[in-house]
Formats: structure tokens, C-alpha cells, sequence
């Protein structure tokens, strides 16, 4: 009996992450009060307490051989360059605490909320409304193309400049605004949305406004925010997708007649929104300098610069055809394009940041261009499907009567809650100077696939209303343009089993990326602090985990609205926590190629972060009938963090 309630105590200890030196005078007073042990006991409680307790005695007697055994086995992942670069481009967030058994209500709600300036609303009421009104989603598709008129009235009111600065000439913008802009657009067209989107988010004059010389913003950014330079961004190649760092389009270095330095660049672009009508391209390649005339090195890396379209040999005459949605995207070609060095973003301090810079880009596309044309279009068709089955009637009835019709409405009202939810609470960390990169690849998926249930669950409410294209048909094209989304800016796929978790691990984890840093740089004495720091949280997580199993998660102290789920949610963490570990801990750096593993924790942290936003937004805007709504979301089966064995 004495034991067992010794262990309780040392589970007790392991709840509150006491540290190690209180176990060993935990065990050794209560062993000499309550324990009948001998002299064994104590010279073994003794070389222990000395080989633990004194750092030197071990670093010197385990940290070091373990860390050889590590080296040797390769037990910890390692990282590349590409990968060092993805995770310095953002910043930890709220997604860290799910990685060390953390859920805390008092500092989620305690993040600022972004409110809309004056100038930012009166935008939305008067310019955006304008646009909205000058033309419809069906005259789009009829005219394949935005009218004159609208192209003109984009680029005179800085619809191209909502990010820059207004000391560049543009709107100067917060994310949140930049956001409810594109939300509202794709209400009337998802074409009309995508083509103000994506300079706003991928291309030159972020690229330009983050890395660029002074001279470069002098040059471009005004240009960009006024729309007399229409930019895109040629990335995507014909063999590098998703895997962006197998870009073959290469620039030579070398020296021209007058002795000045050029770049010679063929390239092979594709899916380039824009670019048939731009006329400043943005290029990534990997530049070269085989005559060694900058130094060295003569693979200089993946970089970027930008591009008059009017520069000889380079053609964007062509288009494509995605899905029959008529914005502009195209095929680039260039051949034996020559350009300056000042060409390249940053100039020659630009060289080889390439790839750095990318990451950063796309985790705007992902943390609000995307979840917005997601959001918009999901409250598009909860209007649309809940005024149709007000007035459609079947058997005698409104159809909003039938219990499956039903059940379809309240899932698409649920899903757009969340999203909303969820883009608030990102667009208000991101306001706040936050840079989430693992929370953005989750927003892409889920906002995208969330959209995806949502927009096939209208259509099959509106059955033939929504098959047949016409002036009057809200839903169809948006159907047709679903899969764009889904693969755009890191393919689905991609974004779930090897983003959300497998970036998410080593850059969230409170210890990992410090012991695979302490091992690169031969460090034992970090490694050896950063690696039983870890040992502790595990034990603290297996010791809540526990607590929590036999209390229901009660003793978690949450309060507020939705207790009963933020107590729930704060047993998830733990169990999260812990298994994550265990896993790491059996396959090693196997584990983020072990996809249907850790893609199912990525699942689990992703809807761990979409029900903490969810509650977050219900308590900043209680409204007693969005209660049924978060109540559905907690509840649901696609919410199987609170659903599965956490049950009451």
C-alpha cells in the first residue's frame, strides 16, 4: 500500500512538471519515513541521486554516450536546408501548446482582436460594393473575362494594393481587412476574387515590400498599388509542383560585351494566374555562375527576380483553361532572356534567399487568401440553400421541413461558423505581428476541404437548380472551381500528411528542434538540458493524461461558456502530447514518412486548433444562437478530437 501511494505522489509531481531533484527528495524522505528499506536501497538511491543531480556526472556518464548511440543510429530527423528554411519563415503560436499539454483559455481569449478601421470599412461599404455591382458571376463566364470597365475601376481604386503601404501609393491594409475584401468578392465571383487575390497575396510586391532593395520599392510598389503594373509570379513548373525545389528554370550569370554582369535565364512556367496580362513577371530559378565571376560557389541557389513581360524571349501569349474558370492563368515560357542583376529581389543580397522568401509568401496564401474565397463561399451557399428551402415545396411542404434537408443546413451553418471562427482567430494573430506557418497549412486544408463538403452538400439540396447553368444558379461555378483550391498552394495531400504535422513537430515541439540543432552543432550540454527537459514532458503528459482519465479532465480548472468542451479539449492535449512521443520515440525520423500516422495526428491538431477557435469566437461574440452551432461542431464526427475516447 505504501508504494502505491508513493507512486500516486510521484504521478502527482509529474501532473504539475515539478523538477527532478523534488522526486529524489520525495523518494528518499518518504522511503525513510514509511519504507522499510535496507543499505542496498540507499547506496543505489545515492549513485543515482549523483549521476541525475550533478550535471557534469550526467553529461559525462549518459548524455554523451547517448548521444553518440543517437548519432549512430539516427534516431532524430535531420533537417535540410529547404526544411531550416520553412521553419525559420514563421513563428510559434497557440499550435505549440498542444505540443506540451497546454490548453489555456485565459491567453487564447486574451489575443487581440483586429477591428476594421474606418478607412478599411468604408471601403468594404462603398469601393467593394461598387464592384460587386458592376458586374455578375454569369456575365463573366458569357464575356470569359472581367469587361473593361471593371479591370479599369479595379486598378484606379488600388484593389491590386491592398497590402502595400500607403507610403508606396497603396491601401496599406490589415490582413483582417485584406481578408473580408476577398470574402465579400467571392460572394459575386470567385473569378473576380481570385484575380484582386492573388497580387495581393502571392508575387512581386510582397516579394518587393519584405526583401527588396529601397531602390526596388521606389521602382515597383507604386506602380503595383496604382495597377499600372499587372504582376504574377512563375513558380510552378511542369515537373515542380508541390516539391518547388526541383525548379529547373535556371539564370546563367555572365559578362555582356560591355563588361556588366547579366543573367541569362530559360525557364518553363505553368498555372500563372495572371499571367497572360502582366506585365511585370515575377521569376523563380536557380541561378548559376559557372565562370565563378561573384565568387566560388557556382551553384548559387534558387532565387528570385523580377521581369518586364516585354523583355525579348519571353512568352506568356498562351492560357490556360482551369475548369472552365475564366480567370487568367497561363503558361510562361522564356528563352535566352537576358536581364540585369538589379533585377533580382534584393539584389545581390538576394541571391540564393530564394527559397526563404517562397515560404513566407505562400503562408499568406495559405493563412488568408484561400480560407477567405473558402469562407465566402460557404456563407454564399448557406444563403442560398437556406432562402431555396424556404420556398421550394415537395409533397405539401417547404423542404426546409425534412429532417435530412435539414441536417444538411445545420452541417454547412455549422462549418461556416467555424471557418469564421477560425479565420478570425488566425488573421487576428497574424495583425498582431504573428507569423503561424504551421496554423496557415492548416487553414488551407481545412477551410478548403470544409468547403468542399459544404459546397457538395448544397448542390445535392438544390438537386436540379444547381446542375443547370444559368444567370440565376449562385452554386455551380463554384463547384467547378472547388478543385483549384484544393490544389493550389501546396497540394492537399501535401498540406495534411506532411505539412500540419510533420513541420508542425519539429518546429512546435518545445524540445525536438532544440536537440536536433544541439546534435548538429556537437552541443552535448544543450542536448543534454533540452533532452530530459523532454523526458519531463512526457512523464507530465502521461501523468495528466492519466489524471484526466479518472476525472473526466474536471480538474482542469477551465472556465467560461462550453466548459465541459474546453476541459475535454485539454484532455486531448495531453493524450496528444503523450502519443506524439511515444510515436517519435518508436520510429524515430521514420515518423514523418510514416504518412497515415502522422497524418492522423495532424488531424488531431488541426481540429484541436479549429474547436479552440470555435470557442474563442463564441465567447468574444456569445450569441445565443450560435450556441446550437458550437454545440454541433464539438459534437460532430468531423471533430473526432473531443469525439473519441474522451467521452463522458
Amino acid at each position: 500500500m505504501e508504494v502505491l501511494v508513493l507512486l500516486l505522489i510521484i504521478l502527482i509531481f509529474g501532473f504539475f512538471s515539478f523538477p527532478l531533484f523534488s522526486y529524489f527528495v520525495l523518494v528518499g524522505a518518504y522511503s525513510f519515513l514509511f519504507l522499510d528499506v535496507g543499505i542496498i536501497f540507499w547506496a543505489l538511491f545515492a549513485v543515482l541521486g549523483f549521476i541525475f543531480l550533478v550535471s557534469k556526472n550526467r553529461i559525462n556518464l549518459i548524455t554523451k554516450k547517448l548521444v553518440n548511440f543517437i548519432n549512430k543510429k539516427g534516431l532524430l530527423p535531420k533537417i535540410s536546408d529547404t526544411e531550416e528554411a520553412a521553419l525559420q519563415a514563421g513563428t510559434n503560436w497557440v499550435e505549440a501548446d498542444f505540443f506540451k499539454a497546454e490548453v489555456n483559455f485565459k491567453k487564447i481569449n486574451a489575443q487581440r482582436v483586429t477591428t476594421l478601421t474606418k478607412e478599411e470599412q468604408d471601403f468594404l461599404d462603398n469601393e467593394v460594393n461598387q464592384l460587386c455591382e458592376m458586374s455578375t458571376d454569369w456575365e463573366i463566364f458569357q464575356n470569359r473575362d472581367l469587361s473593361a470597365e471593371v479591370w479599369q475601376f479595379i486598378k484606379d481604386k488600388k484593389f491590386f494594393g491592398m497590402i502595400i503601404p500607403k507610403e508606396y501609393g497603396g491601401l496599406g491594409f490589415s490582413a483582417t481587412a485584406h481578408s473580408r475584401v476577398i470574402e465579400k468578392l467571392v460572394s459575386r465571383s470567385q473569378v473576380l476574387a481570385i484575380t484582386i487575390m492573388v497580387p495581393n497575396s502571392l508575387g512581386p510586391a510582397e516579394l518587393i515590400l519584405k526583401h527588396g532593395t529601397l531602390k526596388q520599392k521606389d521602382r515597383y510598389l507604386s506602380d503595383l498599388a496604382h495597377g499600372i503594373q499587372v504582376p504574377c509570379f512563375g513558380l510552378t513548373e511542369p515537373n515542380a509542383g508541390s516539391d518547388a525545389t526541383s525548379i529547373t528554370s535556371n539564370g546563367v550569370i555572365f559578362k555582356d560585351e560591355n563588361g556588366e554582369l547579366k543573367i541569362k535565364l530559360n525557364f518553363e512556367k505553368r498555372y500563372i494566374t495572371l499571367g497572360n496580362i502582366a506585365t511585370l513577371v515575377g521569376l523563380a530559378f536557380v541561378l548559376k555562375d559557372p565562370e565563378h565571376l561573384l565568387g566560388e560557389e557556382e551553384d548559387l541557389g534558387i532565387t528570385f527576380a523580377v521581369i518586364d513581360a516585354k523583355t525579348p524571349g519571353l512568352d506568356n501569349s498562351k492560357r490556360h483553361d482551369p475548369l472552365g474558370i475564366p480567370f487568367v492563368n497561363s503558361p510562361l515560357y522564356g528563352k535566352d532572356v537576358i536581364i540585369d542583376m538589379e533585377n533580382i529581389i534584393g539584389e545581390t543580397a538576394g541571391i540564393g534567399k530564394g527559397w526563404q522568401m517562397l515560404v513566407e509568401s505562400l503562408s499568406i496564401g495559405r493563412g488568408i487568401s484561400l480560407p477567405s474565397v473558402s469562407l465566402g463561399g460557404a456563407k454564399l451557399a448557406l444563403n442560398v440553400t437556406a432562402s431555396y428551402c424556404q420556398l421550394r415545396e415537395q409533397f405539401g411542404l417547404s423542404i426546409n421541413y425534412f429532417e435530412g434537408v435539414e441536417e444538411k443546413i445545420a452541417k454547412i451553418a455549422a462549418f461556416s461558423y467555424m471557418l469564421n471562427s477560425a479565420r478570425n482567430y488566425t488573421l487576428d494573430a497574424i495583425d498582431d505581428g504573428v507569423k503561424p506557418g504551421v496554423i496557415n497549412s492548416i487553414m488551407k486544408y481545412h477551410a478548403t476541404e470544409k468547403f468542399r463538403t459544404v459546397i457538395n452538400d448544397a448542390m445535392d439540396v438544390l438537386g436540379g437548380s444547381a446542375i443547370i447553368r444559368g444567370e440565376n444558379n449562385l452554386l455551380a461555378h463554384a463547384y467547378f472551381a472547388l478543385p483549384i483550391s484544393i490544389t493550389v498552394e501546396g497540394a492537399n495531400i501535401l498540406t495534411r500528411n506532411l505539412m500540419q504535422f510533420g513541420q508542425g513537430l519539429i518546429k512546435s515541439h518545445p524540445y525536438i528542434y532544440k536537440q536536433i540543432n544541439a546534435l548538429k552543432n556537437n552541443n552535448v550540454e544543450s542536448f543534454d538540458k533540452a533532452f530530459f527537459a523532454h523526458i519531463g514532458l512526457v512523464f507530465t503528459a502521461f501523468s495528466k493524461s492519466l489524471a484526466y482519465y479518472f476525472t473526466r479532465a474536471v480538474i482542469s480548472c477551465q472556465r467560461g461558456e462550453f466548459k465541459r468542451y474546453k476541459e475535454k479539449l485539454t484532455w486531448v492535449s495531453c493524450e496528444f502530447t503523450f502519443l506524439t512521443n511515444v510515436a517519435l520515440g518508436i520510429l524515430g525520423p521514420s515518423l514523418k514518412k510514416r504518412e497515415n500516422i502522422s497524418a492522423r495526428f495532424g488531424d488531431i491538431l488541426s481540429n484541436c486548433y479549429l474547436i479552440t477557435a470555435t470557442l474563442r469566437e463564441f465567447e468574444n461574440n456569445p450569441n445565443e444562437q450560435d450556441r446550437a452551432l458550437v454545440d454541433y461542431i464539438c459534437k460532430s464526427t468531423h471533430s473526432p478530437a473531443l469525439t473519441r475516447s474522451t467521452a463522458c
